[in-house]
């Protein structure tokens, strides 16, 4: 039986959520992210976008190319809450769903067409659901690999629906161009062009061995593998429980220590508010870095004190961070997870002689959590702003 892969993304999904919440920003340019002067853009809205804005910009640039924008400080458990909502959705379709970030997740529709009928019909089942139960926009991209169903999903965003069949999967590259490759960035673009290659079909001349002679081992090998439409397994792992991780993969290459640590702390706040909600804890914290010439590290760390909160979990990934990137390293990707899952009615608790605060900010948390799931309008103040652990 042929594979037959979803990628769904919700499509600029904090802005979506915040002009759907916010009847007042629908068609206007929306911002999201920490608003102090260190802050970073989390999403941005289309209409933002037209003016250069992207995820992961500084903030202050982001007021200088779009100062007309409404800017919206992050609400990470509310994004959260409509994540969990639209992913039940999604699980209703397939058995095997793995969600890689709030925004994002596979759909593994091997067999299910006496359910929902061909891929494409069934693509338009789960886009209809969506919208309806969530007001919200959906992209679909359809193929016989995460990889090659990761790409079509931006290929016609926002609200797309884009199938690549079996055998296609050469032709859809060529497509969608070298500039848009998956995992392809400026610095790669630069060092193909230096070698005269400015197309997909003139990368696939040539032999894996010589790519990884020019441009070494793991960016030899990928950049082989994506020109010939096949998964260089970006996207493999558990597809759910005993890890709950979250990654980005920036729009350029960054050096920034200030951007890669706001990131750190938004997804730190992602993670830990799923695990929250799925009623779940976990002793080990880890990050994952993919570089510039395509070489990836993941580093974890099991602190001998219980993980309770957010800003612990940003604690963590930041010192990880720190010990395995050098200043100025260019970071293609960057993510965090909580490894080790339990059910947190069962987990051993560790007894301590003094308060714990980070304990205090996880009962925090929760209670934002239970508020917003009664519908009462309460915002953490600090989320997404920088800040560091323990500071008033």
């Amino acid at each position: 039986m042929q594979p037959v892969w979803f990628h769904v993304d919700m499509d600029a999904f904090y802005a979506s959520v915040e002009q759907r919440d916010n009847p007042e920003f629908r068609g206007r340019p929306v911002i999201v992210g920490g608003l102090g002067n260190r802050g970073v853009v989390s999403a941005c809205s289309y209409e933002a976008r037209v003016f250069g804005v992207h995820s992961a910009m500084p903030m202050y640039q982001a007021r200088r190319l779009c100062p007309q924008a409404q800017f919206v400080r992050g609400r990470m458990e509310r994004y959260s809450e409509v994540s969990r909502q639209i992913v039940a959705i999604l699980q209703s379709f397939s058995p095997v769903v793995q969600q890689i970030s709030i925004d994002e997740a596979f759909l593994d529709m091997t067999g299910t067409e006496r359910l929902f009928g061909k891929p494409r019909q069934a693509a338009i089942l789960l886009k209809n659901r969506v919208k309806n139960e969530t007001g919200l926009v959906i992209s679909v991209g359809i193929g016989p690999t995460r990889f090659i169903a990761k790409m079509a999903s931006d290929f016609d965003k926002p609200d797309g629906l884009c199938r690549v069949s079996p055998g296609k999967e050469i032709a859809f590259v060529d497509a969608v161009g070298l500039r848009k490759l998956w995992g392809i960035g400026d610095s790669t673009l630069n060092a193909l062009a230096r070698h005269s290659i400015t197309t997909v079909a003139q990368l696939r001349e040539y032999s894996v061995e010589h790519l990884q002679r020019l441009f070494g081992e793991a960016a030899g090998s990928y950049l082989h593998k994506v020109s010939h439409g096949i998964d260089p397994g970006i996207h493999t792992g558990v597809t759910k429980s005993r890890s709950i991780s979250t990654e980005m993969t920036f729009p350029v290459d960054i050096t920034d220590v200030d951007i890669l640590e706001q990131n750190l702390l938004g997804m730190s706040h992602e993670v830990m508010f799923r695990a929250i909600e799925e009623q779940v804890t976990a002793p080990t914290v880890a990050i994952k870095l993919r570089f510039s010439d395509f070489s990836t590290i993941s580093v974890q760390t099991t602190p001998t004190k219980p993980i309770y909160s957010a800003e612990q979990v940003y604690s963590l990934a930041k010192d990880l961070l720190h010990s395995r990137w050098r200043p100025l390293q260019p970071v293609r990707l960057l993510g965090v997870g909580l490894y080790n899952v339990s059910s947190a009615s069962t987990a051993p608790e560790q007894q301590e002689l003094f308060d714990n605060p980070f304990k205090r900010k996880r009962d925090l948390e929760k209670t934002i959590l239970t508020l917003r799931t009664k519908g009462r309008a309460m915002q953490k103040a600090s989320l997404l702003d920088t800040h560091e652990p323990g500071q008033q």
